[in-house]
C-alpha cells in the first residue's frame, strides 16, 4: 500500500515562495506518475502540476504555469513542488497523488497540506 505525506504548507503574503513536499513510502516510487492537485474552500479539486515517472514530461495547470515547478527525486521517494509569485487565488488545500505503476489514474493520495497566500 502506498502512503502519501505532504509537508510544507504554511501561511505568507501575495508574492512569496513556498516549496511543498511529498514523501511516499510502501512502494515502488520510480514507477509512479505523480501529481499535485489543490481544493479552495467551496470549490472542487483541481489538477495542478504533474510528473512522469522518469521526470521526462510534466504538466502544469494554465493558472500555475510560469510559477509553479514539479519535479521529483526517486533516490528520496519525494516529489516537490516550488510555487513562486503565490497569489490570493492559491489558497488552498494541496494533496499529493500517485498513480500505479506506470499507470495514468491517481489511485493513491496524501492527506493534503494548507496553504494559505494573504494579500
Amino acid at each position: 500500500q502506498v502512503q502519501l505525506v505532504e509537508s510544507g504548507g504554511g501561511l505568507l503574503q501575495t508574492g512569496g515562495s513556498l516549496r511543498l513536499s511529498c514523501a511516499a513510502s510502501g512502494g515502488t516510487f520510480s514507477r509512479y506518475n505523480m501529481a499535485w492537485f489543490r481544493q479552495a474552500p467551496g470549490k472542487e479539486r483541481e489538477f495542478v502540476a504533474g510528473i512522469t515517472w522518469n521526470g521526462g514530461t510534466l504538466n502544469y495547470a494554465d493558472s500555475v504555469k510560469g510559477r509553479f515547478t514539479i519535479s521529483r527525486d526517486n533516490a528520496k521517494n519525494t516529489v516537490y513542488v516550488q510555487m513562486n509569485s503565490l497569489k490570493p487565488e492559491d489558497t488552498a488545500v494541496y494533496y499529493c497523488a500517485a498513480t500505479g505503476a506506470f499507470g495514468n489514474r491517481y489511485d493513491y493520495w496524501g492527506q493534503g497540506t494548507q496553504v494559505t497566500v494573504s494579500s
